[in-house]
């Protein structure tokens, strides 16, 4: 056997391979020799098909099987004394040797990891959001949780900001109607921003039973890219008007959120705690964002294409079951791979940079930190001892847990290295109410 390893590029490698045509014909023969004994073909009694007959139904088969053998035996030998790390899956090369020759030929491509040196990551600036949670956060927060529990009345006076209207819509761009401009008694609430501003304007102080006919101008960003930027002339007839009815913070609205004895004491205490539960998962992803970016800003490093494809096919399928739950079927729908493929690049950059990250600094997860983590996931549970036992049965439950450690092992040894400056968020904007 003869290989050559050559470099196409910085990552990919092509290993050409030659081997004696005797070699590959006597291994041919001696598994289709195999194959006889137990084959079964109509007109022959098992172990009695005429060698003959067999590789004329199954030379070319085995013969492929013999030929990716040999690929896989010989590639593995080459990865191992060359000390190679292989990304993704190779490609093999059918042999473009003459047929009868004395030699078989064929090659296989793949790529490797990349070497990957971790910048320096001591000028990067972390901001890290302090706040701090107390009885005013929960009443803001259960004024949410009334809204979001209201109920509509009907009432006879002009539209206003939080009522639930009802309308009849339709828009023209230069006299001609457009996808999504028209609409029959259509509901929505005044404020949530479902609406473009400047049309929930048109119908705020309109009465019930009114009509009215304005211009509205498209942003240029409109998700409708036909009539972004353009101008339109929308007709709008106010069928309804109903406005909100808040529930009682009573027994009866503690019990609907869950506590059992409706008291408000034990409510406003659950608020409290998953708030601060939420604050703090905020932090630190707000924390964590800035830490990856500073990794990958300090760190270059060239991506293998084949781990870049692997994540985007990942991606898709993702997509698709994603889809598929929400009742969207997706036979034959095309989803164009650059809407990942950025996306899949800087994971697979990050995996990269974070795997040498943790290999340098001994950052892997400790079974304790892991068993920390599933702690506080049960607490948040009616039984934790029967959500931990449940973990604890197949150690595949436990992976998520322990990425998210080894996560957090990255983002305490960046922030002891880095700078970091406290900086005061208001609870809003923390929580995005001001979106």
């Amino acid at each position: 056997m003869a290989a050559t390893l050559e470099n196409v590029s910085q990552l990919e490698r092509r290993l050409n391979i030659s081997l004696p045509a005797t070699e590959i014909n006597g291994e041919v023969q001696n598994r289709l020799k195999r194959l006889a004994r137990d084959v079964k073909m109509h007109g022959f009694r098992p172990g009695k098909v005429p060698l003959k007959v067999v590789a004329q139904q199954y030379e070319d088969q085995v013969r492929r099987e013999v030929l990716g053998d040999a690929l896989q035996k010989n590639l593995g030998e080459v990865v191992r004394e060359q000390n190679l790390k292989v990304a993704g899956y190779p490609r093999f090369e059918p042999s473009t040797a003459a047929p009868g020759g004395s030699q078989v030929e064929f090659s296989v491509t793949f790529e490797v990891y990349p070497e990957v040196v971790v910048g320096d990551i001591s000028a990067a600036t972390i901001s890290r959001p302090q706040i701090s949670v107390g009885q005013a956060e929960v009443d803001q927060t259960l004024e949410i949780m009334r809204k979001q529990r209201a109920s509509y009345e009907t009432v006879d006076r002009a539209a206003a900001n939080a009522d639930k209207v009802t309308i009849d819509y339709s828009g023209q761009v230069a006299g001609v109607a457009f996808d999504g401009g028209k609409g029959e008694d259509f509901a929505v609430i005044l404020g949530e921003g479902r609406l473009l501003k400047d049309f929930e304007n048109q119908v705020v102080n309109m009465a019930t039973g009114a009509a009215k006919t304005f211009e509205l101008l498209f942003p240029e960003d409109y998700h409708n890219k036909e009539i972004a930027g353009k101008s339109a002339t929308f007709e709008v007839k106010l069928k309804q008007v109903a406005e909100p009815r808040l529930p009682e913070v009573d027994a009866d609205f503690a019990k609907s959120l869950g506590v059992a004895d409706g008291s408000l004491d034990v409510m406003r205490k659950e608020i409290f705690e998953n708030i601060e539960r939420e604050v703090k998962r905020r932090v630190n992803a707000r924390v964590k964002d800035q830490i990856m970016q500073a990794l990958i800003d300090a760190t270059k490093v060239e991506v293998p294409k084949s781990l870049i494809e692997i994540e985007i096919e990942r991606m898709t399928a993702a997509a698709r079951k994603d889809l598929e739950a929400r009742g969207i079927k997706t036979d034959g729908m095309p989803i164009p791979r650059d809407l990942f493929e950025k996306q899949a690049q800087r994971r697979v950059m990050l995996g990269l940079i974070l795997a040498e990250v943790v290999r340098a600094n001994a950052l892997q997860a400790k079974p304790e930190q892991v068993r920390a983590m599933v702690d506080e996931q049960a607490r948040t549970y009616e039984q934790p001892e029967q959500v931990v036992q449940w973990f604890y049965q197949e150690p595949e439950r436990l992976r998520e847990f322990e990425s998210i450690v080894l996560e957090d092992n990255v983002v305490a040894w960046v922030t002891a290295h880095a700078k970091v400056e406290d900086q005061a968020v208001t609870f809003d904007d923390l929580m995005g109410h001001n979106k």
